[in-house]
């Protein structure tokens, strides 16, 4: 068999453009992210740290730009879980292929939508080519040669590829080539739906989805298609906290309730007449950190430099008093080394015009004398990062800030 993902020949403009636009996000498994949201989002499932991802989008994008072999793929496959110590699901041989081949594919087939699109006036229909000869599936089987047109709503959930290692592809037709080969325009099948369980070893939990009859879970959508329908998702509203999400885009709400709160020493609350100086260097301190900056490694493992321009304007003015956060800086400190959860989110700044990724350190603590429960949160971001303390937070603030794909979860 050949190692080829692809089923054309050389990438092209449209297929680079589409992967290298998408942003990293970590995840915990494959079901974190679903079908379009994958237009968004360059994941590898079980890659909750930034190195490894980052290791394995350069991997990708030489191979889909350069037409690197699966065989050379694994070879970066191989350094990268030796430099990261990445422990990952299934063998070296069946995951490195299902990276592999699934990102050259679908990277391709979205930017042959892109191209499918530009053309459909001079060629307005698509057929389908089933090409899994060694383990033909037989819904995949039966829909070979059929004819419809591009913007038959079929397309929708049945654009290639329609499963794990399926190699079926389309091609574009126009009047000329059906009167030449004596075509016909077909109609298209009925859709039978079943519900299939997926995530039973995720920590979400599992999820029951309705999916056609023939169509792996997660691949019943068009592959660019969601991307082309604008350059992205519409803002939304902004929260009560003040942070604006994006339709489309993987920011799911949390299906559990939080950890019960921990339990803090009142001395963990610093005074109110210390210098900015005295400030930093205790929430440094609390955190590892000996001199004015250095890396904090989180409890997934994932690096993170602080340092004291964490509390400092770009023109080099202190902030670490604003909004009287000074004294609580050692709680933000215990959400970071000791969250009750992390979560990952994608939000549109409409202000840069770009996306960026967010990681949250959410944890709720119950600090000595204090009537109510504290909620802590450290947020991190391409952009920056923000600390968020209060005493007053309801069920419903809370759940407001565990909003992404969770990537970690304290045991109880």
């Amino acid at each position: 068999m050949a190692d080829e993902a692809v089923y054309g020949s050389l990438a092209f403009d449209e297929q680079i453009e589409f992967f290298r636009r998408k942003l990293s996000l970590p995840t915990n498994g494959w079901t974190d992210i679903y079908t379009k949201e994958h237009d968004w989002a360059f994941v590898v499932a079980g890659a909750n740290r930034d190195d490894v991802l980052t290791g394995f989008r350069q991997a990708v994008d030489k191979a889909i730009s350069s037409g690197t072999t699966l065989q050379a793929f694994r070879k970066d496959f191989d350094k990268i879980v030796e430099a990261t110590g990445w422990q990952y699901n299934g063998g070296r041989n069946w995951r490195s292929r299902i990276i592999y081949e699934t990102n050259m594919r679908q990277s391709y087939n979205a930017g042959r939508e892109a191209q499918i699109q530009l053309e459909k006036k001079f060629r307005p229909y698509m057929r389908y080519n089933h090409n899994d000869s060694g383990h033909p599936r037989p819904q995949h089987k039966a829909w070979d040669g059929l004819i419809l047109p591009v913007d038959d709503s079929f397309w929708s959930s049945h654009m290639p590829m329609n499963g794990w290692g399926c190699k079926c592809s389309v091609e574009t037709l126009a009047e000329r080539d059906l009167k030449a080969e004596g075509l016909t325009v077909g109609k298209a099948p009925a859709i039978q739906y079943e519900d299939k369980v997926i995530g039973k070893r995720s920590p979400q939990g599992p999820t029951t989805v309705r999916v056609p009859k023939g169509i792996d879970p997660g691949f019943e959508y068009a592959p660019g298609k969601a991307r082309l329908k604008g350059a992205m998702p519409p803002e939304r509203p902004l929260t009560a906290k003040g942070s604006a999400g994006s339709a489309g885009l993987p920011n799911r709400g949390a299906l559990s309730e939080l950890p019960a709160a921990r339990k803090l020493a009142k001395q963990l609350l610093l005074p109110a007449d210390l210098t900015d100086a005295q400030y930093s260097r205790k929430y440094l301190s609390a955190l590892g950190i000996a001199g004015e900056e250095g890396i904090f490694k989180d409890v997934v493992g994932e690096n993170i430099v602080v340092g004291n321009k964490l509390f400092q304007t770009p023109d080099g003015k202190t902030k670490i008093k604003k909004r009287g956060r000074e004294q609580y800086l050692l709680v933000l400190a215990e959400a970071l080394k000791s969250p009750d959860e992390i979560w990952a989110r994608l939000e549109w700044i409409n202000a840069l015009g770009v996306a960026v990724i967010r990681r949250r350190y959410v944890a709720r603590f119950i600090i000595e004398g204090e009537p109510e429960p504290m909620l802590a949160v450290f947020e991190r971001g391409q952009d920056g990062w923000q600390g968020v303390t209060t005493f007053q937070s309801t069920t419903q603030d809370v759940d407001d800030w565990r909003v992404g794909v969770r990537l970690y979860r304290r045991p109880e």
